[in-house]
């Protein structure tokens, strides 16, 4: 039995909240346990939108993890 283990370079995870304390919490809970991995924030890209019927507000962030280099 042969293991071959690839190393990940670059990780891109979706974050939704409908709060922007929510957001930030789940965001670096990720950013910890993607340290484990030697993988580290690269861009963050985030936006806020508007549900006008029912007047909330929802928060979404794109994280781009890449390798972290020594």
């Amino acid at each position: 039995m042969q293991f071959h283990l690839d190393i990940l370079e670059d990780k891109i995870e979706v974050f939704e909240a409908t709060d922007i304390q929510t957001l930030e919490k789940e965001i670096n809970e990720k950013i910890e346990q993607n340290k484990a991995i030697l993988l580290q924030v690269h861009h963050v890209s985030h936006q806020m939108s508007i549900d006008y019927e029912h007047g909330r507000k929802y928060y979404s962030a794109v994280v781009h993890f890449k390798l972290k280099k020594n």
